[in-house]
């Protein structure tokens, strides 16, 4: 690694990765993946699932309406298809999807949606959950009285209870530290590959392996569910991006197709994580979850086509509803306020959470505030939280208002009791109270910032070798830099209604330079005016940086801000 320049060694010491994992954090590879054997649980949920097939039952996969619980359900629908059209006749049931819908059944298991299972699928033997059913003790118990097995694989929190499932694969209830961040999909795309390794070893399956249209969808998963692309996760990510051309599955490909509009060579996390991810959620949003699956699993080009339309007609929707709703959530914004509940009786459900992450977001950048926000519509709401507060555990200390809650740490779902909106709200706020009394919370952010640089620091090679640390996402950020004591000059608004904002920025001096840096401001074009007001004072910035190719190649600044 002697051909590193400094800046990107100087960023992975501030990072902590020493030398000793440098290596494989610049060039994660699969031969490092770990064998689906170290997850407890794994093979005995493996052995469950082979019986079942060798005993010719029904499975039903259960999965979720979101990109995580759809990538999760293909996974196990297309290895099971798979082994079981190999097996010997008679023939095998074939393995069935199900996603419960968001607005009449809700998340992951509840009365409704098994009510529904058993009715579209009497002859059921086995379920799988993927990305859920770990806090479902009373269904999963239901479904075992009625003699149907159940096989809960999940990556959300357990509650202090466990379903009585045959087996429950969870990292998040035991698992090395290096599994412990696996999303469902990744759960999954684990139990896949232990099942073909199972049946090869049994002499049940000898055809090809299944690895990288699996990988794809496990990698998707990865980045749109805010998985730490660190470790296993990164090996899954950077796998997935570098053969996403050759193995995604047809419907992926289309949809990309669509969202990136123009060709490019090599994908990044960004296309998964704001092309491909938010696609698929909208349809589990606004329409079904179905839809999202069916794209995924269809192997006709003009089914593909016409799934992939309508996909993104439904993100076309989605985000004219989110920008309405978080304009009226914004309005309800109560200052200083250690949590934001935000009531929109008649907002939509399905949006509720990207709202909370907009309000959250934006609370951030404008009052530089980390604080929980729920957004509720309907009764039923969704939740972000910010780095140091674990959302679930605000959930329990509000558990006499709530009808159900659960989640990650981050983010999390929940249905308030009726005529209880006010008391949820005075009971999250006193428990972030005291988290912030206690230190867990600090309540106030300070922008990060990786590096502070020197002007001669910013070169087109440095530019071009941040690359090396893609992919990028949570745990591993688009690093950020900041200048100090810079000048702007020819400063322009830009875009639609002049909503962008187009700067130079040179080292000292009023006049203008040939060395001067370009760089972009986004959504920040009505402070043209103070900014040129103030011409004749240096300022600091902070920003990520790109390379363009439009002109000629150069180095272009993001903007994060101007102080």
């Amino acid at each position: 690694m002697e051909n590193l320049p400094e800046v990107l060694r100087r960023l992975l010491r501030v990072r902590g990765i020493d030398d000793a994992d440098l290596e494989k954090f610049l060039n994660p590879s699969l031969r490092d993946l770990a064998d689906p054997a170290e997850l407890p649980g794994i093979s005995a949920a493996a052995d469950v699932v082979l019986a079942a097939l060798a005993a010719r039952e029904r499975i039903v996969v259960f999965g979720d309406y979101d990109c995580d619980g759809v990538c999760a359900t293909a996974i196990l629908v297309k290895t099971l298809t798979t082994l079981a059209a190999a097996a010997p006749s008679p023939v095998v049931p074939v393995p069935q999807p199900f996603l419960p819908e968001r607005l009449t059944e809700g998340y992951g298991m509840t009365d409704a949606s098994v009510e529904r299972l058993l009715a579209e699928c009497p002859d059921v033997g086995l379920v799988v959950t993927v990305d859920n059913g770990i806090n479902s003790i009373r269904q999963v118990a239901d479904l075992k009285a009625k003699g149907v097995s159940v096989v809960v694989t999940d990556h959300h929190l357990p509650g202090e209870e466990l379903p009585a499932a045959e087996v429950v694969v969870d990292p998040k209830v035991a698992a090395p530290d290096h599994l412990k961040e696996l999303c469902g999909a990744g759960v999954a795309f684990f139990l896949a590959n232990r099942l073909v390794a199972e049946a090869k070893r049994r002499g049940l399956y000898d055809g090809p392996k299944l690895g990288g249209p699996l990988l794809v969808l496990a990698g998707l998963a990865t980045v749109t569910d805010i998985m730490p692309v660190l470790g296993q996760n990164r090996i899954l990510v950077a796998e997935a991006l570098k053969n996403f051309r050759t193995c995604a599955p047809l419907g992926l490909q289309e949809l990309h197709s669509r969202a990136a509009r123009t060709a490019r060579g090599s994908l990044t996390s960004r296309d998964f994580g704001f092309m491909l991810g938010p696609r698929i959620n909208a349809a589990g949003r606004l329409a079904s979850g179905m839809d999202a699956l069916d794209l995924i699993l269809e192997t006709n080009r003009e089914r593909v086509r016409e799934y992939a339309r309508r996909i993104d007609l439904n993100n076309a929707e989605r985000r004219s509803i989110e920008q309405k709703m978080t304009d009226a959530a914004l309005s309800q914004v109560v200052p200083d306020a250690a949590a934001q509940v935000i009531d929109l009786p008649d907002g939509h459900p399905g949006v509720a959470g990207i709202v909370a992450a907009r309000v959250m977001e934006r609370l951030e950048e404008t009052a530089g505030t980390k604080v929980p926000v729920c957004v509720l519509a309907g009764g039923h709401g969704s939740a972000r939280a910010p780095e140091g507060l674990n959302i679930r555990d605000a959930f329990k200390a509000c558990d006499e208002v709530l009808e159900r809650y659960g989640g990650h740490a981050a983010a999390g779902g929940f249905s308030v009791k009726d005529g209880q909106v006010d008391r949820f709200r005075e009971l999250l706020a006193a428990y972030c109270e005291k988290m912030r009394a206690t230190g867990v919370c600090a309540g106030v952010c300070e922008p990060p910032t990786d590096l502070w640089l020197d002007w001669s620091d910013i070169t087109l090679g440095m530019a071009e070798s941040l690359s090396r640390l893609e992919p990028y996402g949570e745990g591993n950020l688009e690093p950020v830099f900041g200048l100090r004591g810079v000048w702007l000059r020819d400063v322009r608004p830009f875009g639609a209604d002049g909503q962008h904002l187009s700067v130079r920025i040179g080292p000292s001096g009023t006049a203008a330079r040939v060395g001067d840096l370009r760089a972009t401001w986004w959504k920040h074009g009505a402070q043209a005016e103070s900014l040129r007001a103030a011409g004749a004072v240096s300022h600091d910035v902070r920003f990520t940086l790109d390379v363009s190719d439009y002109d000629e190649r150069h180095v272009e600044l993001r903007l994060l801000s101007i102080d």
